[in-house]
């Protein structure tokens, strides 16, 4: 069982700037609150270390859960998922041309879109809305 600090949570969230570190949705815009995701599962040794810990929205840790790899299917190659503690969002992601969904740059972006269902029906509609508004800020 997780016993994660009050201050280790709010340093988490304040080093995401309150938004999801894998879709980036922020938490303004989000109903429900964000959570702290366990990069590393602890089913599978990861710690309650702030350096194993990141931002997540609901939908984002939902599908994540306890998964940490997924078969690229470009390379069939079994990849690990983004990591937002050792990678930039930036080099593995990016916005589709009408910015409402996000494609994969790399092996590790295209395995995280997967895993995480990025561009499920409910996040696309969100995206859109989101930008619509003017409220989307890629990273």
């Amino acid at each position: 069982m997780s016993n994660i600090s009050e201050a280790i949570r709010q340093q988490v969230r304040e080093r995401a700037g309150d938004q999801c570190e894998y879709c980036l949705s922020h938490q303004t815009y989000t109903m429900g609150w964000l959570q702290i995701d366990h990069i590393l599962p602890v089913a599978q040794g990861g710690s309650d270390d702030e350096d194993n810990l990141c931002l997540a929205c609901e939908l984002c840790n939902q599908y994540k859960w306890a998964k940490t790899h997924t078969v690229d299917p470009e390379t069939a190659q079994n990849v690990a998922l983004f990591n937002p503690r050792q990678q930039r969002w930036s080099e593995h992601f990016t916005w589709s041309s009408d910015g409402a969904e996000i494609v994969g740059l790399t092996s590790c972006g295209r395995v995280t879109v997967i895993a995480l269902n990025l561009n499920n029906q409910l996040a696309v509609t969100y995206s859109s809305t989101q930008l619509d508004r003017g409220w989307l800020a890629s990273s």
